[in-house]
């Protein structure tokens, strides 16, 4: 496990150590005692305490060899990031819907992501809605060509959980740590289209009341 956590509740990172964080490992071989030899029934339960928020974060995995699971949020049962208003609630809906399940369904959040990555294109570059294979397509001498390779990364890894293959006997999967990348790609076009460009009107604005305010005074 990794030395620190970001809080899903208030995005500080904290260190892990006693004060944090405590794993215990019940198992019908040694009850809620953390044993080191390999239990069938083993459970990883870990339980975070923010020393900013003092929220807890609890997260359970099955590691026993007979009951093998993913990494499960129980609490907050998403890690999804709180955005602001100014995104478009439908957007916000599909990103925290696609990380709820990320764990569970893996393939369906790749095809939310995939959505929530249309629906931002849509909206922040005021494209006609089209199929997203041409909606990225007017986005490639927009954006930088790195970006655009990633956009169409999202909208072909989306269609493995969207389209069946051709040939039904092929199965193609796609793991959580595969979707939950997907999503921190959605995260990063949200903070570097939406924030950005609110937090630079924001900037903006307060130069021209501060050019306005001084003209003002020099006129007085």
């Amino acid at each position: 496990m990794a030395n620190d956590f970001l809080c899903p509740y208030c995005n500080h990172i904290a260190e892990l150590n006693d004060s944090t964080f405590v794993e215990i490992r019940p198992s019908f071989e040694f009850p809620w005692k953390n044993y080191f030899p390999p239990k069938d029934s083993e459970i990883t339960l870990g339980i975070f305490k923010c020393p900013h928020c003092h929220e807890y974060t609890i997260r359970a995995q099955g590691t026993g060899s007979k009951v093998k699971t993913n990494l499960v949020n129980i609490r907050p049962n998403t890690l999804a990031k709180q955005f602001p208003d100014y995104i478009p609630k439908a957007i916000r809906q599909d990103y925290e819907e696609a990380y709820s399940i990320v764990n569970l369904s893996p393939k369906a959040s790749a095809t939310l992501s995939r959505r929530c990555l249309q629906g931002m294109i849509r909206d922040f570059w005021k494209i006609k809605p089209s199929t997203l294979f041409k909606e990225i397509g007017e986005l490639e001498h927009k954006i930088p060509v790195m970006q655009w390779k990633v956009l169409d990364g999202i909208r072909k890894v989306g269609n493995i959980g969207a389209h069946m293959e051709k040939d039904i006997n092929v199965i193609v999967d796609i793991d959580p740590g595969e979707a939950e990348k997907l999503l921190k790609v959605i995260e990063k076009l949200m903070n570097d289209w939406y924030v950005e460009r609110h937090e630079t009107e924001l900037l903006y604005g307060d130069i021209i009341a501060i050019s306005d305010e001084k003209a003002k005074a020099k006129k007085e």
